[in-house]
């Protein structure tokens, strides 16, 4: 497959003498499109991390979740999920939108398991899949470029607790996040944010980190 090594990489290959074992890996594992097993693991999936590059050429990495199936394979070259409520910096998208190119990390923690994706992704804004997930901004739909299964050796085995309260519900709606409740910020929210956090009761940031330091988010 060419073009999936870098210079660099080739270089730090042959200075560790794994050039024949990066390419066996190569040969073996890594494919254009999705296997039905991958597809049916990523589907299954309700967090992954997301890598994208900005403009100045910094990557950025970041925590994607969702409900169970909220990341859709839609055929082995097309995968798509949607972007939720965040905090407005728009960074992930904004790259995708400059950029395009993305990486993906799936993990199961449970049975350790990892499957990477490299593509280029597109934010789709309105249509049958942006309201095919209430509650999304965007929809953001990749072309899959090269997909792999990583050896999971160093994936430490947990167990999850409970899904995230936050995740928008079959109707769109959702918990107001408990940062939109801080005082300082009421200035910059939209008037809908503004009153529910009046109404639930305003917040110092100080309150915040100490909420945030003890895992209490709602």
């Amino acid at each position: 497959m060419a073009g999936f090594y870098t210079e660099t990489q080739r270089q730090l290959q042959n200075e560790f003498g794994t050039v024949n074992l990066a390419d066996r890996i190569l040969d073996a594992v890594v494919a254009e499109e999705l296997s039905d097993q991958q597809a049916e693991f990523i589907n299954s999936r309700n967090m992954f991390y997301l890598s994208t590059i900005d403009e100045f050429g910094f990557p950025s990495c970041s925590y994607k979740g969702g409900q169970f199936g909220f990341v859709r394979v839609v055929n082995p070259k097309t995968i798509i999920f949607p972007n939720y409520d965040g905090n407005g910096m728009y960074m992930s998208m904004g790259n995708i939108e400059a950029q395009a190119k993305v990486g993906l990390l799936f993990i199961d923690f449970e049975n350790p398991r990892r499957v990477r994706v490299r593509g280029e992704a597109r934010c789709i804004r309105e249509g049958s899949l942006v309201e095919s997930y209430p509650g999304s901004d965007l929809v953001v739909e990749i072309t899959v470029s090269d997909v792999w299964v990583n050896c999971p050796r160093y994936v430490h085995k947990m167990q999850p607790l409970e899904q995230s309260p936050y995740v928008p519900q079959p109707d769109g709606s959702a918990p107001l996040a408990l940062w939109k409740r801080v005082d300082l910020l009421q200035d910059v929210l939209t008037a809908e944010d503004r009153d529910t956090a009046e109404a639930a009761g305003l917040i110092s940031i100080e309150e915040y980190d100490r909420y945030v330091s003890q895992g209490k988010l709602v």
